[in-house]
């Protein structure tokens, strides 16, 4: 039976038994990418997050209620302004090659993770940091800018994460090849293309995993991820497809899980190229899109359509109304901007069924009022380098993608996609969007603590940003997995990662 999760961070709990005796006691996931680097500072996807989560863990964490509690920081305390943080250490903690973690570890990865020469793309999450200071053997002392909001928020994302700053020297660029973190897990072996292999850290100061190790599978077809998962050869497997979804759900040792996502599917334009800079064109794409239509005949009814810049379950989403289908409207608009008999672009995107199938029924759709649509599937490394090109040399137009917020607070929606200075290649404003309002209220919202303040200064501006209309805004589509019966304490989390650091195999 199909079961629905929907709260704001509730995991998944997922379940398989694999007939492999070769395999008995390690968890095989089948993702739909390999991992594009090991180093969880300069991560930008969710495959990667799953693997790097696993090794490495950061100071505090997101948990399914949406609370913030302490992780490899123990507590913390703040100064009446809310400049000064000081965080006290958890003591125990060791790395995988047996050194303890200390403050002055702590903040040699936070120094590392906010140097503007070494350009982490989600560096944005804690900018507002002047100074890192160690203040005691197992205190680290963080001086701010100005308040901060989200800054606990920020603290739970993975690319926060610790590292160890001697193992950074060591391997230097071959760092992100050799992983050393304090997760449950600890490094064992990557096949670039095919699958990254952890093996259980017996050494881990929390609960060790009841599994001798995991392995993430790159299976970017559908059909063959769902057929591992069919045959026993491994436990979860990734975005179900649509029409699999009863398949495998009538099946006796599988189950199809799903969880809401933060998650939004989308198209951005590039804002600094004909026609894309009138927000007429813009919005007549946006008429043009009969997003229910994805949800219900592409998607399978797993989606819910987009009716704000952020998905739902984030902390400061406003449902500010939607763009209804309307070709008729999307045709005026078009005509006042001048391209009433159209004008043709490309778009690049992932390579996978999911994609080329939203991307071919949405050429159809802009085809009925004079648009045509190129679709350019690209590999998703090739993809990501592409799309953080500075606006001088880039030459795309337009890029079918989707993101997922990991923090839940609308700050890392607005700020990562809206925000001026998070034009590529620093962050992921890909669409190279600006409004000075829009800068004016996300800077608001990071300076105040009040909650509901917060709230009004983000519903403003998503009314703001939906009415420029940066993207062609499409689906939140649910995280659904394919599972077997016997798997416990695994869960797919919102953002489309997997969290298996709790897997037990009975």
């Amino acid at each position: 039976m199909t079961r629905r999760l929907t709260h704001l961070l509730l995991g998944l709990a997922v379940a398989s038994v694999l007939s492999a005796v070769a395999f008995a006691e390690t968890l095989i996931i089948a993702q739909g990418t390999d991992a594009i680097t090991l180093d969880p500072h300069d991560v930008t996807d969710s495959p990667t997050a799953t693997v790097t989560s696993h090794i490495y863990e950061t100071l505090f964490e997101l948990q399914p209620d949406g609370s913030i509690v302490p992780h490899l920081a123990e507590s913390y305390e703040v100064s009446e302004d809310s400049t000064t943080w000081t965080f006290t250490i958890r003591d125990g903690v060791t790395f995988h090659d047996g050194t303890p973690l200390t403050a002055e570890i702590v903040a040699g990865s936070l120094e590392r993770f906010i140097d503007p020469d070494n350009a982490f793309r989600f560096r944005f999450l804690l900018d507002r940091i002047e100074e890192v200071s160690v203040v005691g053997p197992m205190q680290v002392q963080v001086q701010l800018a100005t308040p901060f909001a989200p800054l606990l928020a920020h603290l739970t994302h993975n690319t926060t994460a610790i590292v160890l700053p001697s193992a950074v020297e060591e391997f230097g660029e071959a760092f992100g090849e050799n992983p050393v973190g304090t997760g449950p897990f600890a490094f064992e072996s990557w096949d670039r293309g095919s699958r990254v292999n952890l093996v259980t850290n017996q050494d881990y100061w929390g609960d060790v995993p009841a599994i001798d190790g995991v392995s993430f599978l790159a299976v970017p077809e559908n059909t063959t991820r769902m057929a591992l998962v069919e045959s026993g050869e491994a436990h979860v497997a990734v975005r179900v497809p649509p029409q699999d979804i009863m398949r495998l759900d009538a099946l006796d040792d599988v189950t199809v899980e799903n969880v809401s996502s933060l998650r939004t599917i989308y198209i951005y334009f590039n804002h600094t190229l004909e026609p894309f800079t009138d927000p007429r064109v813009r919005q007549a794409f946006n008429y043009a899109v009969n997003k229910q239509d994805i949800a219900d005949f592409v998607l399978g009814g797993a989606v819910r359509p987009s009716d704000a810049a952020i998905a739902p379950g984030i902390f400061g989403y406003t449902d500010v109304g939607g763009y209804p289908y309307d070709p008729e409207r999307a045709r005026e608009l078009l005509a006042e901007a001048g391209y009433e008999d159209g004008f043709s672009f490309s778009v690049l995107t992932f390579t996978g069924d999911e994609y080329a199938t939203v991307g071919q029924l949405m050429q159809q759709m802009f085809a009925d009022v004079g648009l045509e649509m190129r679709l350019n599937p690209t590999e998703r490394g090739a993809l990501v380098d592409a799309i953080f090109q500075p606006f001088e040399s880039t030459e795309l137009e337009a890029s079918l993608v989707g993101n997922a917020v990991r923090t839940g607070d609308a700050d890392q929606a607005l700020t990562v996609s809206y925000y001026s200075e998070s034009w590529p290649p620093a962050a992921n404003n890909w669409s190279f969007y600006s409004n000075e309002r829009v800068d004016e209220l996300i800077e608001a919202g990071r300076r105040t603590g009040d909650v509901e303040e917060r709230r009004a200064i983000y519903a403003e501006a998503q009314e703001i940003i939906w009415n420029d209309a940066p993207w062609v805004y499409l689906v939140s589509p649910d995280n659904v997995a394919g599972v077997a019966d016997e798997l416990s304490g695994v869960f797919y989390m919102p953002d489309r990662s997997v969290d298996a650091r709790g897997a037990s195999l009975d």
